[in-house]
């Protein structure tokens, strides 16, 4: 008898620590194949520069072959893809967050160069130098970038970790362009305009990655990633000055397949991603249902037109150079003689 009532307290016990356990702690979501990813952002997200995208009845250029699709496809995530080109922080903001919630599991964002500016910045420093105040437009993008985007970004990732507050947020950032040459055609940017170029571009990095850390997200860098990739190297990840326009400066298929798929991947999930042939026919097989899942975003999305760069056009030279005094025709014939 007494060993059948220590029994009976002993299970007594055990369910009473059950119990108390149940209520003290809290319940996590738990994620398995299927699991919700969203994918935030511009242009640099959406896959512009891979001259492939999704009939979505946008200006968005969204693409199969984008870093986030390519994750979703080997992962096998459900993947609601809002990333739109010509986004900026107010943008993602406003029309993109509603994909979030306290089931979404994985997010990937990159945002903040078209709010400074770079499609202009990037317009003035492709002109000649006789015609272009390059370093007062890079000025005033790294102005705009130290004084005004961190209180944009502090709010925008506020407002992610609201709507998913169980989620793996990965913030994005941007490769450095070029690499000291311009092999393009009518472009005329010098080694001091890239430099300076590139330098913004590692300052926006830097703000954006102290925003993201003070909210506990994750940030990827992808300069080192590209080194050896940028526009003109011997293998491009990243476009030049391109037909149509909306592909010039922005990564090409090679650069969100072997560039961004693999390093972000790789923080997002714990697993980098290998852009296999297999992955990224998946991935295309999984463009028709994600064009129809973003068509019902299309209404707000057409008010975001993409920004683009705009080269410097034989006649836009010549009307630069009546209002400086240059000689057009004696410069023309020296400046690009292939042309």
């Amino acid at each position: 008898m007494k060993r059948h009532l220590l029994r009976l307290v002993a299970a007594v016990a055990a369910t009473s620590l059950a119990t108390i356990a149940l209520v003290t702690t809290p319940t996590l979501p738990s994620y398995a194949s299927g699991e919700s990813y969203v994918a935030l952002g511009d242009s640099y997200s959406s896959g512009t520069g891979t001259r492939s995208y999704i009939d979505d009845g946008t200006e968005c250029l969204r693409s199969a072959y984008a870093y986030a699709s390519l994750t979703a496809a080997a992962k096998g995530y459900s993947l609601n893809f809002r990333a739109c080109s010509g986004a900026v922080v107010a943008d993602v903001r406003n029309n993109q967050l509603g994909a979030l919630s306290s089931s979404t599991r994985y997010v990937t964002v990159s945002v903040g160069g078209n709010d400074a500016g770079f499609a202009d910045v990037l317009t003035e420093c492709a002109l000649p130098a006789w015609a272009s105040d390059c370093a007062g437009a890079v000025a005033a993008g790294r102005s705009f970038i130290s004084n005004t985007l961190p209180g944009r970004l502090d709010t925008l990732y506020a407002a992610i970790r609201t709507r998913a507050p169980h989620a793996k947020v990965v913030v994005v950032g941007y490769p450095k362009i070029f690499m000291g040459e311009d092999c393009n055609l009518l472009t005329f940017f010098s080694p001091s305009d890239e430099a300076a170029l590139n330098d913004a571009v590692t300052l926006i990095n830097s703000v954006t990655s102290t925003a993201a850390s003070a909210k506990g997200f994750s940030f990827v860098n992808p300069i080192s990633r590209f080194t050896g990739h940028a526009v003109c190297d011997p293998t491009e990840w990243i476009n030049g000055f391109s037909s149509p326009l909306q592909e010039s400066y922005h990564p090409n298929r090679a650069g969100h397949a072997n560039g961004y798929t693999p390093l972000v991947s790789g923080v997002l999930t714990g697993a980098s991603v290998t852009a296999t042939g297999a992955v990224v026919a998946q991935a295309e097989n999984g463009a028709a249902a994600q064009a129809k899942r973003q068509r019902k975003y299309a209404a707000i999305d057409r008010k975001i037109t993409p920004k683009l760069f705009q080269p410097p056009t034989k006649a836009r030279l010549e009307e630069l150079a009546k209002k400086k005094g240059i000689d057009f025709d004696a410069w023309w014939a020296t400046a690009r003689p292939q042309a």
